[in-house]
């Protein structure tokens, strides 16, 4: 969740000088002289407002979300509030690389920087997500490297990062730009690459095969319980037989996968549901094996959020007039939004853990209107007083990320105690308790 330290709108290596066009200093005034540092448009105000409404979100999700159902993620189909977090961090981070790469003069040094922005990415969130860290309750910390965990939030967002940054680098054409249809015909190869992911997605997920497998769990003093789960099945997206459990179980292996499946808190596997409980008499063998909601193919299409939020930010480049942007941002928002009711209808339902094409556009849709929404408040009509804590949070997405939502800053803390580990501040003021 981290996106917006890796694309500052000044990150494309050796940028020419020319005119700052997020404030609508539009493409057809391209050519004109540069202005002077006096006269420099403001940044978009909209950007940091967005990302810091999701770090709220974030921040009240992962509180609150443990005893209201409503803000928790869903245990599998359908959508909660929850479930809109990591693909609106996706679509910003998507925007603000069209910022981020609006000239690039030598592409091999954009590429270059980018690959290590997103490896840096990648390892951060290997060492805050892969398990080295034991939780607010210990004050140990180690990881078995044959048992660390190889996806995560921050790694998932490096890879589409990655992916979107060099689409933006190499994949776009010369055409001038003047309608909504000239955007389609310049940005092509960007759309294509996002047509061919989300068609390669989709057959994986309904034609792997998938066939029964086995897993293993520590029970009762340390011994080893050994599982089956049957399958043999193709096309299926419940939680025990899905494609994508399945290709990470493969290629990542099931001891690198995360161990506390959302699954766990379904009418099958908890007798508190929608909440985590003890499993029921009958619960079935997969309730307790884990499962990557980060994982590899789901990934996929979380690039494909990415690609689309570089499609939103295309627009503030290339149209100059409030209103402009603003038809061009809903149309496809609510374009994308009716098509994903429509497919979630028809039985293509909308899941987080499996990041499927109906989540995916009902996700970027979503994110779409809630953009346009804040840009004409914020940017238009320049209500910016009660919006300053958020474009505050916005502007230190990756600091609070680290410090409150991967719990380093509560650890640190409970590391201080009187006499007793349990005697800390965190206990005064009720966090981890």
């Amino acid at each position: 969740m981290g996106g917006y330290e890796l694309v500052r709108s000044d990150d494309a290596a050796g940028a020419a000088p020319g005119p700052d066009l997020e404030s609508g200093a539009g493409a057809a005034n391209s050519k004109a002289a540069p202005p002077s540092p006096a006269a420099r448009p403001p940044r978009l105000v909209s950007l940091d407002v967005f990302r810091g409404i999701t770090v709220l979100l974030m921040i009240i999700v992962d509180d609150a979300g443990g005893f209201i159902p409503a803000l928790n993620h869903s245990p599998w189909d359908g959508v909660t509030i929850a479930d809109f977090v990591m693909p609106f961090f996706l679509f910003i981070v998507g925007v603000s690389l069209t910022l981020a790469y609006k000239r690039v003069p030598d592409k091999l040094e954009a590429t270059k920087k980018a690959v290590l922005r997103a490896l840096k990415l990648f390892c951060l969130g290997l060492f805050l997500q892969g398990g080295f860290f034991h939780g607010v309750h210990s004050l140990t910390f180690g990881v078995d490297l044959a048992k660390i965990r190889l996806m995560g939030i921050l790694q998932r967002i490096a890879i589409a990062y990655l992916l979107a940054a060099i689409c933006e680098i190499w994949l776009k054409r010369d055409d001038d730009v003047d309608s909504g249809l000239d955007l389609l015909r310049r940005y092509r190869y960007q759309l294509f690459v996002g047509l061919v992911l989300s068609f390669t997605y989709t057959v994986l997920l309904y034609g792997i095969y998938v066939p029964d497998w086995e897993y293993q769990i520590s029970g009762p003093g340390s011994r080893e319980k050994l599982f089956s789960v049957k399958c043999g099945v193709r096309g299926d997206t419940g939680p025990p037989c899905n494609a994508v459990g399945m290709v990470d179980r493969t290629i990542l292996g099931i001891d690198h996968l995360y161990r506390r499946p959302v699954y766990a808190r379904t009418k099958e596997c908890s007798i508190n549901y929608p909440e985590n409980g003890p499993l029921p008499p009958d619960a079935p063998s997969w309730c307790q094996a884990p499962f990557d909601p980060e994982g590899l193919l789901s990934s996929v299409m979380a690039i494909v959020t990415c690609l689309i939020g570089l499609q939103f930010g295309h627009i503030i480049i290339h149209f100059e007039k409030h209103w402009g942007r603003i038809t061009n941002w809903l149309i496809p928002s609510f374009s994308m939004l009716a098509v994903a009711f429509l497919m979630d209808f028809v039985g293509m339902r909308m899941n987080k853990p499996l990041y499927t094409i109906s989540y995916t556009l009902a996700t970027a849709g979503a994110a779409g209107l809630l953009f346009a929404g804040i840009y004409t408040l914020v940017d238009v009509y320049g209500f910016r007083k009660p919006t300053i804590a958020m474009e505050w949070m916005g502007k230190h997405a990756l600091m609070i990320y680290v410090l409150v939502a991967c719990n380093i800053l509560p650890m640190f803390i409970r590391g201080f105690y009187w006499r007793d580990p349990n005697n800390s501040l965190l206990k005064f003021i009720g966090v981890g308790a």
